[in-house]
């Protein structure tokens, strides 16, 4: 049960496999070395998962921020991150530029160097400590631990942010606004009885159309301040609202004209209609 014991067995596994690879001619058999390649992959992805849990129980406290991950498209936000960003590493190290240019590969290559080695140590000092002591941390090893972490977070920014545009801070907080914008709005809407706590728990499907609809008119109206701001230029809103600009503009102008009577009505016939 012991985190070091699991880590002993999941490198060696990966050092197996390695020896493998190497002792196969993949000309001679393609098939074979296909195999024995993605049982690397699925090694090292078991060998990182122990590490997590190891840099977790060790060094909680010293660990890298992880905040950047935001910033990061939602689709590359997948569990085996982490060992994408490790074969990443060896194939620029290998002079192997898969996903990124050649002149951002160069750059990258160092950072690669410098991650790979630092997994090289820390994979010798773990395998020492687990076959001396496999139930404490030391300071050195967690020394080796920490600058391994901080490696690692340094090239996944790199590396990603190299590969696609990452969010930029002004666009983070336009998306935290839309989400403060829909939660009052649900505030709003139950307070006034447009909806009930019920369809809240139980996912009525009509509240995928109802929500956004009555989060346009509290924006424009209600808190004309947050993101469905008119008075900033299209290029200030969030992507969401501002290919709809001039429309967005129509629409508060035509509800501005409504009485309070008027505009709940029409509130509540967006609350129904389909």
């Amino acid at each position: 049960p012991r985190l070091l014991s699991q880590f002993f067995f999941a490198d060696e596994r990966v050092t197996q496999v390695v020896a493998e690879i190497n002792g196969l001619d993949a000309e001679l058999d393609p098939q074979q070395y296909l195999v024995l390649l993605n049982q690397l992959h699925l090694s090292q992805a078991q060998l990182l998962a122990v590490l997590e849990q190891i840099m977790e129980e060790c060094i909680p406290t010293q660990r890298h921020s992880r905040d950047y991950l935001v910033k990061f498209p939602e689709e590359l936000l997948v569990d085996n991150l982490g060992n994408h960003m490790l074969f990443a590493a060896e194939c620029l190290l290998a002079g192997t530029f898969l996903e990124v240019e050649e002149a951002d590969g160069a750059q990258l290559r160092p950072q690669a160097r410098n991650l790979l080695c630092s997994l090289e140590l820390v994979r010798t000092v773990l395998r020492e400590q687990s076959l001396s002591q496999p139930g404490s941390y030391p300071e050195p090893v967690r020394a080796v631990l920490v600058q391994f972490d901080w490696l690692f977070a340094e090239f996944e920014l790199s590396y990603v942010s190299s590969l696609v545009a990452v969010k930029s801070p002004e666009e983070i907080y336009r998306q935290q606004e839309i989400i403060v914008l829909f939660c009052e709005t649900v505030e709003r809407a139950l307070r006034l009885g447009y909806l009930t706590q019920e369809m809240i728990d139980g996912y009525e499907p009509l509240l995928m159309f109802t929500i956004p609809r009555l989060a346009i008119i509290s924006g424009l109206l209600i808190y004309p301040e947050g993101p469905l701001n008119l008075e900033q230029s299209p290029e200030q809103m969030s992507r969401v609202f501002s290919p709809f600009y001039n429309l967005l503009k129509k629409i508060r102008d035509l509800l501005r004209v409504l009485s309070a009577e008027e505009l709940c009505l029409l509130e509540r016939s967006l609350c129904t209609a389909e």
